[in-house]
């Protein structure tokens, strides 16, 4: 069986697309990454995929005149592609999948959906809320990309502890080391459920 096409979308470090490249190197995950794309010139990602031998292009929200044609040629050029999964690994975008991609996009988010999720809730700014929150437990959720932040079915969650004495810091690194493990497993079980790949 050929392995799954990943296109994956970041915009930051990139640190969740090397993990997804370190399992693939492990073989927990079957996959290939065509493209990278990052919504901005200056992420860090950028450097990181290239390091790996991965196509990376730039699309940036401000170089279109409007969010609906920015979303458009994002698509049309994510589906030239022709992936399986579209993964969002740190992407900051605000991108409704088009009909081809319903199902088949798939973001993971630091904390246990449905709280502490939603627009601007993203990176640092989840685990202080957390915090502010007083829960006794956080961890990530990966899940199917709607039109909504943060909203669609749950693919998978893992549970870490809030710790006494915990910070943004400490939370995020124990939370990042569950995301770690749990976003190769959920793709890998999210193709499989959809019968992917397909010949």
């Amino acid at each position: 069986m050929r392995p799954l096409r990943l296109v994956v979308l970041l915009s930051g470090g990139g640190r969740t697309l090397i993990n997804l490249l370190e399992a693939v190197r492990a073989g927990r995950l079957q996959a290939e990454v065509p493209l990278v794309v990052s919504s901005r010139h200056d992420a860090a990602g950028i450097a990181r995929a290239r390091a790996a031998g991965l196509a990376v292009e730039v699309l940036r929200p401000r170089d279109y005149p409007d969010p609906a044609g920015f979303a458009a040629a994002q698509s049309r050029r994510i589906l030239r592609e022709r992936p399986d999964l579209v993964i969002m690994a740190g992407y900051l975008v605000h991108w409704p999948p088009p009909p081809e991609l319903r199902g088949r996009v798939l973001n993971i988010h630091p904390a246990l959906l449905p709280r502490h999720g939603g627009r601007g809730l993203y990176g640092d700014r989840v685990h202080a809320a957390v915090l502010a929150a007083r829960d006794r437990e956080s961890g990530c959720t990966v899940h199917v990309v709607d039109e909504e932040y943060d909203h669609g079915p749950v693919v998978a969650q893992a549970h870490v502890p809030v710790l006494p004495g915990d910070s943004v810091e400490t939370l995020a690194a124990r939370v990042f080391a569950a995301e770690c493990a749990t976003f190769p497993e959920a793709i890998a079980a999210h193709a499989r459920g959809l019968g992917l790949p397909r010949d």
